[in-house]
């Protein structure tokens, strides 16, 4: 039997990675990289198809073998930041009255600046009809008009469109018949907002023409490739979808690279609890990863928020191949500019005979950039003084580390830096690496506090080419533990070849009944297997936001390809090892508290609370809660165990009553019930998770305790 290659193909901003896995074993078995090929006349498609070919090719893998190949994006984003986008035509449609008058207010998206110059911007125009109004004669004349004024997509969005779409369906189908593309804000997102829902749909549109052309031409040249397996692209909020959604709704790939990369350290590297830090050459991705979960938040375009869920993952200006700012006596600054961007060749990677007679000079890398950034001329020519160099010139990098270049060359250069400042060397290094590590480490402490991880249960973990230049300084002014990824330069490939068909349905429900939430469960499964995944596949996850009244269904998938274990089971030594590990104590202060087939729950004390780990079958830290306990029990006897435990752990602070977090250990997930207010409403989401499990089923219930 012939092997199954699963492909996953990353799109940066130097390079295009490929990176072919066997599903049996998850080896990696191929890897081919290109330079991103921004500039070609089929953008960085092109480059998705090279690193592709030369992935095979140079690794003798058969087009028959690959069962699975998806790619993350820059398109969309970049077409955002390039302006690059087509100008999108609103209809409105509303019932009279005031709600009507509301409506035209609310509806009426005016043009969404891309940049802060406002000169890149989304243009829009309006049209509105009253619903007693509403015809398809009044809607072809509406779209002939936008047409006119020059709009190229068409974004239709009724007010409480989410109750009943038939009206922005209509208008889809009356652009199919015109030739012009259709946004159906309903589509898109079935939140209640009518303002947030259609400025998703303006965006959408905005960038719908040039996604189209880039997934037509890049399926293409998959199909001459003779590749049987359905394209499918990442999605920004970790999963993937099939070219076919990616077509409907392209604004749900923006941020598609940070994501795979997150993908990669929580799939690949079993991080459970921890920073991903990942180090390009001009900018560095920080995302958070949260009891085997990564983050999601609503991506914000153009300052505002949108309706589209993303890995709440930062960008920030500082990583490998930053420039330093410097002038009288002091580092200024590190960042934004790289040496990627000036277009200037690292010092640390240029031999040291270079340098004998060179200088110090100020340059501006950009038209309008300050112009105190640092550069070395020598020889007629100039080179970026860099935080790689700096890295190289302390001798944080190694030999044979993906960062390490001439240290000879780094020393010399800083030494003419030091000179300039007339400062010490050494602290001149030291003093651009605390620079770019402040950057990154403002990200780092802001999402540990929106996300209210626990700095004693949290590692950084380094990705990217440029890691060991940024991490190790970050870490140590954080006083966290880090570790370098293995494969760390193509984690996000990793990632992306990893990753599942995701979807996510939204709904506004104040009191979500039992029903409610089976139909949600219904649409994300009828969703899910629409972007791409197989029936029998698909996990379901609920969760309830008491504060908006949002419940949101989760489905994951796999595609045909059988998944596969990413590891042998481990032992029960080797479980108790990896939670002696993670709990920072010796193997005899640790207690096996709980198991079942699929789950093993460890437990110390430390104070008067006890610590817990949950750790699956194969080695991965699902949970780890400071204050908690475990309790093994069956489908049929849960809901005692769930009200002794609500009882139990509830924690009251004056006229406060703080309910615990539940978790629910069942077949292979965790489900996690936090921030619920009521048993009655736990109860609901328990019959939601159980109702196809046999009473028999042996189950593992654990709580937390919530203080202040």
């Amino acid at each position: 039997m012939s092997r199954q290659i699963r492909v996953g193909i990353d799109v940066g901003g130097t390079n295009t990675k490929a990176v072919a896995i066997d599903n049996s074993n998850y080896e990696i078995v191929g890897i081919g990289i290109v330079p991103t090929t921004h500039e070609d006349e089929l953008g960085v498609s092109k480059g998705v198809i090279d690193s592709f070919r030369k992935c095979l090719t140079e690794n003798n893998i058969s087009s028959d073998e690959v069962s699975f190949i998806a790619h993350s994006t820059t398109q969309a984003t970049n077409a955002l930041v390039e302006g690059d986008v087509a100008k999108v035509g609103i209809i409105g449609i509303s019932k009279g009255g005031l709600v009507g008058l509301l409506s035209r207010i609310q509806g009426n998206i005016k043009d969404i600046n891309l940049d802060s110059s406002g000169k890149r911007k989304i243009q829009t125009a309006y049209r509105f009809i009253l619903k007693k109004e509403f015809s398809k004669q009044t809607v072809s004349q509406m779209i002939d008009e936008l047409i006119l004024e020059g709009c190229g997509v068409i974004a239709a969005s009724k007010t409480f469109g989410v109750d009943d779409i038939k009206e922005e369906i209509l208008i889809k189908e009356v652009g199919k018949e015109k030739g012009i593309e259709v946004c159906c804000a309903s589509e898109i997102s079935k939140l209640y907002g009518l303002t947030r829902r259609t400025r998703t749909s303006v965006i959408n549109g905005s960038i719908l023409p040039r996604m189209i052309e880039t997934a037509d031409s890049t399926q293409s040249a998959v199909v001459k490739a003779g590749i049987k397996a359905p394209l499918m692209i990442m999605r920004g909020d970790g999963g993937v979808m099939d070219i076919d959604e990616m077509r409907k709704r392209p604004v749900l790939t923006m941020l598609s690279g940070p994501a795979a990369s997150t993908v990669g350290a929580l799939m690949y590297l079993k991080v459970s609890n921890g920073i991903f830090f990942e180090v390009g050459g001009t900018t560095t991705d920080i995302g958070l990863i949260k009891n085997g979960r990564p983050m999601i938040d609503y991506a914000v375009v153009g300052g505002q928020r949108t309706m589209v869920n993303s890995m709440d993952v930062h960008t920030v200006g500082v990583a490998g191949g930053s420039m330093i700012r410097a002038n009288n006596g002091k580092i200024i600054h590190v960042g934004p500019r790289s040496c990627h961007i000036a277009n200037l060749p690292y010092v640390a990677f240029t031999e040291p005979s270079e340098f004998d007679k060179a200088e110090v000079i100020q340059i501006s890398p950009k038209e309008g950039d300050p112009k105190d950034y640092i550069a070395i001329r020598a020889n007629g020519k100039e080179y970026a003084l860099t935080t790689t160099c700096a890295a190289n010139a302390l001798g944080l990098v190694k030999e044979g580390d993906y960062s390490y270049g001439y240290p000879e060359s780094a020393k010399k250069c800083f030494k003419l830096l030091a000179e300039f400042l007339n400062m010490d060397e050494i602290a001149a290094a030291e003093a651009v690496l605390e620079d770019a590590a402040n950057t990154t480490n403002a990200v780092i402490l802001e999402l540990m506090d929106k996300y209210k991880v626990e700095h004693s249960q949290t590692t950084i973990i380094g990705g990217g080419g440029g890691a060991k230049v940024l991490l190790p300084f970050a870490a140590k002014k954080l006083n966290l533990p880090y570790k370098v990824a293995d494969k760390a330069e193509i984690i996000s490939s990793i990632g992306v070849a990893l990753a599942m068909v995701r979807d996510v349905v939204e709904r506004v429900i104040p009191q979500p009944t039992n029903e409610d939430i089976m139909n949600l469960r219904a649409e994300a499964t009828d969703q899910v297997i629409k972007s791409g995944a197989t029936s029998q596949s698909v996990e379901i996850q609920i969760e309830i936001d008491q504060q908006t009244s949002k419940v949101r269904a989760i489905a994951t998938g796999s595609t045909e390809i059988a998944t596969q274990e990413l590891s042998k089971k481990i032992t029960k030594d080797e479980a108790l090892e990896l939670a002696a590990q993670s709990l920072g104590v010796d193997l005899d202060k640790v207690d096996n508290i709980a198991s079942n087939q699929y789950f093993r729950v460890y437990s110390t004390k430390k104070g008067q609370k006890s610590e817990i780990r949950a750790i699956d079958n194969k080695g991965f830290i699902k949970l780890q809660r400071a204050d908690a306990i475990a309790v093994e029990t069956t489908s049929a006897s849960i809901r005692s165990v769930v009200a002794k435990l609500w009882k139990d752990l509830a924690v009251f602070k004056s006229d406060i009553k703080l309910n615990p977090d539940i978790y629910l250990c069942i077949g292979a997930k965790i489900v996690d019930f936090e921030g619920l207010n009521s048993l009655d409403q736990l109860n609901m989401l328990l019959d939601s998770e159980l109702s196809l499990r046999s009473g028999a089923e042996d189950i593992i219930l654990i709580g937390a305790k919530n203080d202040l």
